[in-house]
């Protein structure tokens, strides 16, 4: 466990979840809620636990999936800084519909739901901000239903790194700030990791990325953009 990051001081507060909140109700999750470092590969939580809290990423990033046919995953999202993680299953009182696992080494503040729920019975902004972040979720997941349903592999992936390239930036270089294997960027748009591989290299022949082990750079963003058919 390592010491209490302050939430009234967090850099990220104006632009998370938390910045409608009153004063007292921040000292309160300041005093309720608990910080732990993990490292890379650790689990933070498996599907079908039983969510007594939520997390909320300080650092690093997290990936949520479910596990499928085989012990296959998919990918559902990227957790990065400031993004909440098991949050549905604490206002579902359900069991965690994912697993979160750490890919890059991450700080991760736990809010015991107890304290979640007094935020959103005594706060409405709070409790608007929240639901307004489930129907963000929710159309985001209906977009990739309608992604799968109707695009080809080779239009998913590309759409992919657009939205890789949106979510965590390029550095000055152009190269994705994810690192990913070919396996998990086949999980994600839910096909072979071969077909990524071959998808990958064809990307690589048409001019429109560079691969440097496991990083991406992105050559041509306009063109992958057509590729994904986003105009």
């Amino acid at each position: 466990m390592v010491r209490n990051n302050n939430c009234k001081d967090c850099d990220i507060l104006i632009r998370s979840i938390f910045k409608n909140l009153k004063e007292e109700d921040l000292k309160k999750m300041n005093l309720e809620k608990s910080c732990n470092i993990y490292k890379k590969g650790a689990i933070v939580y498996h599907e079908g636990n039983r969510m007594n809290g939520l997390f909320c990423v300080n650092s690093g990033i997290v990936k949520l999936y479910k596990t499928g046919i085989e012990g296959k995953e998919q990918i559902i999202k990227f957790a990065r800084r400031g993004h909440l993680i098991g949050y549905r299953s604490v206002l579902s009182e359900e069991l965690a519909c994912t697993t979160a696992k750490v890919i890059e080494d991450a700080s991760l503040c736990f809010i015991p739901s107890e304290t979640m729920t007094g935020l959103l019975k005594t706060n409405a902004d709070f409790s608007f901000e929240i639901l307004q972040m489930v129907c963000r979720e929710l159309d985001e997941s209906n977009s990739f239903l309608a992604d799968i349903a109707q695009k080809s592999v080779r239009e998913r992936l590309a759409e992919v790194l657009v939205i890789l390239s949106e979510q965590f930036e390029l550095d000055k270089n152009g190269v994705l700030q994810i690192s990913l294997t070919r396996e998990e960027l086949a999980n994600i748009i839910g096909t072979a990791t071969e077909s990524v591989i071959r998808l990958l290299s064809e990307f690589k022949d048409d001019k429109l990325i560079e691969l440097q082990g496991r990083k991406i750079k992105i050559i041509n963003l306009n063109g992958i953009k057509k590729t994904a058919n986003l105009y």
